[in-house]
């Protein structure tokens, strides 16, 4: 079992399963570099056997990186030996990951100009979903090289039982009218593993790519109520609540933590679309 050393992700919003619609949102995208360090210091980072099957699957070392906001995902593929680029729209989060030796150039996806540039691999950690699946599909064959390979991703958890229900009724209680709450209605890799199937289907239809994988891997985090809350204010929409709801949200969550004892076991598994090139 892996246990990545940050934090858990996206609690109650922004989730794969939002990939037909949430690419369109770019002001709840690009609000995440609002507090950039706490971003990167609380995020989650990805299991070692996912970066590592991805690069040993590889034609190359030269990687990608779309949406690579401070440079969590590019760093582990750094380390595992890759030459990486990451873009992101946010220059805010793109500054932190060019401080920590990660080359960055801001732009979207979808209008980044690759001139005449192709890659190895191209990843998306925990971000296709702020990318047309289609359009995205379509760039990556564009830059990949033959029998290069796309790996898009994200982390999916699982609180225990009794405290998804506490979340919830939190959520519903300080935001009755928000879907945020109904996150926690069934178990979160469920909802990612729809939004995964929703990024292969895309891929299919790009054409390009041999037949789409799905890709799995569990693990599972320990943490304390303060880490617990320094993680919730960078989830996506978070900040577009009045002050006044951010707190009383965080209290209500808080609570929920020392209840259970002040900390808990978090469940993780990082699903992956991943597809190679055709020749």
């Amino acid at each position: 079992m892996v246990t990545p050393s940050q934090r858990p992700d996206e609690p109650h919003h922004s989730t794969a399963s939002d990939a037909s619609s949430s690419y369109a949102q770019r002001e709840v995208a690009e609000g995440f570099g609002s507090n950039a360090g706490r971003y990167d210091r609380a995020r989650p980072d990805y299991p070692a056997e996912l970066v590592h099957r991805i690069v040993d699957s590889s034609p190359g070392l030269d990687l990608l990186d779309v949406g690579c906001g401070t440079g969590i995902s590019s760093r582990l593929f750094q380390a595992a030996g890759c030459r990486v680029l990451g873009i992101d729209p946010d220059s805010r989060m793109a500054e932190l990951a060019t401080r920590s030796g990660i080359a960055t150039e801001i732009a979207t996806f979808e209008d980044w100009d690759p001139a005449g540039r192709t890659f190895d691999i191209v990843v998306a950690a925990q971000a296709w979903h702020w990318v047309d699946p289609v359009a995205g599909a379509a760039k990556a064959v564009q830059v990949l090289r033959p029998e290069g390979r796309l790996a898009v991703f994200w982390n999916a958890f699982d609180p225990p039982h009794e405290l998804r229900a506490a979340f919830a009724e939190v959520f519903h209680r300080v935001l009755p009218d928000s879907p945020f709450g109904a996150f926690w209605a069934r178990p979160a890799l469920d909802t990612y593993r729809a939004g995964r199937a929703k990024a292969a289907e895309a891929i299919r239809q790009v054409g390009g790519f041999v037949e789409p994988e799905e890709w799995l891997f569990h693990w599972e985090i320990p943490y304390t109520r303060a880490e617990w809350l320094d993680l919730v204010p960078t989830t996506g929409g978070f900040t577009q609540n009045p002050p006044e709801l951010q707190r009383e949200l965080l209290d209500g969550l808080g609570d929920v933590v020392d209840a259970a004892g002040g900390s808990f076991v978090m469940s993780y598994a990082t699903v992956a679309a991943t597809a190679t090139r055709l020749r």
